[in-house]
């Protein structure tokens, strides 16, 4: 049952406000407040289950971000701590903002990262390199307690001890008596101690480099050395200087980072080296520590990212066991569902090996025990496990490939085939539970909903709203809703019969009769899905009522789907991806009011990729596209993303040659507008000087736009303004000419 009004109710109260529907622009799509209303972002619940804590934007500035908590026994909303009280000004370190990069969150302000104690008395905050710890019942009286580019700061699971990483080395902060102790020495120049090296942070989706026993004994630490790294030498170009940035970037089929797993104890001493085997070349994927903290657990993943481990090291005598193997003749993916349950009764484990995403139970022998999710569907993340009820909570698209539930399953697997769904509204739900499962926060949207926060128990009833975010008269989004317009969703197949989805927004009055242009986004890359039943891009929405169809279709290769779905892409990207978007351009260019020689395409990072990709094999059906941070060819980009879909240039010659934008080129004939940062240490600039360089040699016209100073999220909501203007206004210059006078 939907918990929300419906959409057409709330046009109907808000229409006789309206004389006529008030159009989006790109001005008030980048100003404050923010459009989607008050957003609440990195949502945790108390350790004793009294309070909620978010980080929220400010309504004179949406991307500085201040401590908030939401109190279940009085039902009160307040903020705890004001980012500006204590830090009116940030000067970030190159090690932050690089870091910031790399989580994206390049664009925020503010408090971006928070964590409670134990005893849920306490708060501890980063800010701007520096380390505040917060009394939650008296929150103006912070206490700094280290300053000087503190990274990944963490309150130990005890609450005895802080630690951060400082200078590339761990440190400890003993709260009992606040002496700071160093743990490691040797971090300088290559060498890092407790941090992720920079392929595990940018495609493994590692936060942290260092783990907490949980009895506080000990702390397992990744330490890593870049020395046999290439540097690749870059000029970051800014308004008023360039500066030379010398980049330890492991490209595809170059050396990675050297990396060794230690176990130090927070009181110091010796440091003990945990042996992750004879092959070197390997990636250290995750570490955790058993509940009983008698065992670290770690997964090593081949080079070619084909087999997974998971082994378990004893804490006392460093003696080790392989518990579970997945391999895979394409590859192996990684996941953040490991779970340990008490006293050491086994732990819950997910795994494709079917085909589709399960979780599964073992025992800490590596035994396995049965299957707790089964069937043709597959789970998206495993948000928490309630040992005392016998449940486990499940986030997933079972219902629909493009909504995402929340369902509960048995522990004991007799539920594994028919999980129960918890959230009802149709349409997105996001999750977050409390540890012991007993209550969650759930965050829904729809694409004429924006996000609603509530607050939930396991069964799905509501305890109370967080965030309504009802979209009423005094809703920032308010005037702009009897011009909003809901896409419609449907499926069509690809080339080998896959169920492709796709999502169509008509433009403003539309008139079946007439033939519209098309702004057709895409991203198509692994990883990702491009058409979501949730509030949507309000890019996308400005172009709808700009008078375009806008067109979104997830192409084989994308996420949330099982593995014959992702697929095919191995090998050979942008060989299916492309093949499936030009599929969706002939059914679309088949529909009456679809004008086919006004179709273009517009696509960033990957999807950048794909629209010059598109240009070059399908200009015949494309009149033009831009494509901004584009990776151009393959062998440019870092080693964990594009081994895992590419192999190696040694071992795929004939791959990397069909994947790469320069051996299509010659098909290129649309209008094309190029867009990229000159300071991007993700996809590096050297990919569209490239790409520019083929197209002179070409003689090919095009237009070409750069940023100084921007990285490769162009972030920021002046940069990100006129980017977005120069999209639309090539749109238009191409799509929808001036009349002749």
């Amino acid at each position: 049952m939907r918990f929300i009004l419906a959409p057409i109710t709330l046009c109907a109260m808000l229409a006789g406000g309206h004389a006529t529907a008030e159009k989006l622009t790109l001005d008030r799509i980048h100003s404050d407040p923010s459009l989607s209303g008050p957003g609440v972002r990195n949502l945790k619940v108390s350790p004793d289950g009294a309070r909620v804590t978010f980080l929220k934007g400010r309504d004179d500035n949406q991307f500085q971000l201040d401590l908030w908590e939401y109190n279940l026994k009085n039902k009160s909303t307040q903020r705890l701590v004001d980012s500006k009280t204590l830090v009116p000004e940030e000067n970030l370190s190159d090690a932050e903002k690089a870091r910031r990069e790399r989580a994206r969150t390049a664009a925020l302000k503010g408090i971006l990262n928070y964590s409670w104690s134990p005893d849920g008395k306490q708060l501890l905050v980063p800010i701007a390199g520096n380390l505040y710890l917060i009394d939650a019942a008296k929150p103006d009286a912070a206490r700094l307690v280290a300053k000087g580019n503190v990274l990944d700061p963490k309150i130990s699971p005890k609450g005895r001890y802080l630690s951060f990483v400082r200078d590339q080395n761990l440190f400890v902060i003993d709260l009992t008596t606040n002496a700071e102790r160093q743990l490691t020495s040797d971090g300088a120049g290559t060498i890092h101690n407790g941090e992720a090296e920079f392929v595990a942070q940018e495609e493994m989706h590692q936060t942290t480099g260092y783990y907490w026993a949980p009895d506080d004994s000990a702390i397992a630490f990744k330490r890593y050395d870049e020395a046999q790294v290439p540097v690749v030498r870059r000029f970051e170009i800014y308004a008023d200087r360039t500066d030379v940035i010398d980049q330890r970037y492991p490209a595809a089929g170059d050396p990675n980072a050297t990396v060794q797993l230690k176990i130090v104890s927070p009181a110091g001493g010796a440091i003990r080296n945990v042996d992750l085997g004879s092959e070197q070349d390997i990636y250290l994927v995750r570490a955790d520590w058993s509940s009983d903290s008698k065992a670290l657990l770690f997964q090593r993943q081949s080079r070619d990212q084909k087999k997974l481990e998971l082994i378990s090291v004893d804490a006392a005598t460093l003696a080790q066991r392989v518990l579970v193997t997945e391999t895979s003749k394409t590859w192996v993916d990684i996941f953040d569902d490991l779970r340990f349950l008490a006293k050491g009764k086994g732990f819950v484990w997910s795994s494709e090996r079917t085909g589709r995403k399960h979780l599964y139970l073992y025992d800490m022998n590596g035994k396995l025990l049965h299957p707790i999710s089964s069937g043709e569907w597959g789970v998206d993340r495993l948000l928490a496990v309630d040992e005392k009820a016998g449940r486990v909570f499940v986030q997933s698209n079972r219902d629909a490939v493009t909504d995402s539930q929340t369902y509960a399953l048995r522990l004991d697997g007799s539920s594994a085939d028919k999980p129960a769904r918890i959230t009802q509204g149709d349409g997105w739900h996001d999750s977050n539970f409390a540890g012991n499962g007993e209550v969650f926060v759930d965050t829904y949207s729809d694409p004429s909903t924006p996000p609603q926060v509530s607050i939930r128990r396991p069964d799905g009833t509501m305890i109370s709203w967080l965030e309504h975010n009802e979209l009423n008269a005094s809703h920032p989004y308010a005037k702009y809703l009897d011009a909003h317009l809901r896409p419609e969703y449907g499926t069509i197949k690809s080339k080998d019969g896959q169920t492709m989805y796709y999502s169509i927004t008509k433009p403003s009055g539309f008139d079946p009769a007439k033939k519209y242009p098309v702004f057709l986004s895409t991203y198509g890359g692994p990883g990702a899905q491009h058409v979501a039943r949730k509030w949507g891009n309000l890019f996308d929405q400005y172009m709808a009522q700009q008078g375009f169809v806008v067109w979104r279709l997830d192409n084989r290769g994308s996420s949330r789907r099982e593995r014959a779905f992702t697929d095919p892409i191995y090998l050979d990207m942008g060989r299916a991806e492309v093949e499936d978007q030009l599929t969706g351009i002939e059914w679309l260019s088949k529909q009456s009011f679809i004008d086919p020689k006004r179709i273009g395409v517009f696509g960033w990072s990957y999807g950048g990729f794909m629209t010059l990709r598109l240009l070059s094999q399908g200009s015949d059906k494309i009149a033009m596209g831009v494509s901004v941070a584009p990776v151009t060819d393959w062998s440019l980009y870092d080693t964990h993303y594009t081994e895992r879909f590419m192999s190696t240039p040694k071992l795929n010659v004939a791959g990397y040659k069909s994947g790469s934008v320069f051996s299509h080129v010659d098909g290129l004939k649309s209008k094309l507008l190029l867009v990229h940062g000159m300071a991007d240490d993700n996809v590096l600039f050297t990919n569209t000087t490239r790409m520019i360089d083929a197209l002179v040699a070409r003689n090919v016209q095009f237009d070409l736009m750069t940023y100084p100073g921007a990285k490769h999220g162009i972030s920021g909501k002046v940069p990100q303004r006129h980017v977005y203007g120069m999209i639309e206004a090539f749109f238009k210059k191409n799509l929808m000419p001036e009349p002749t006078k």
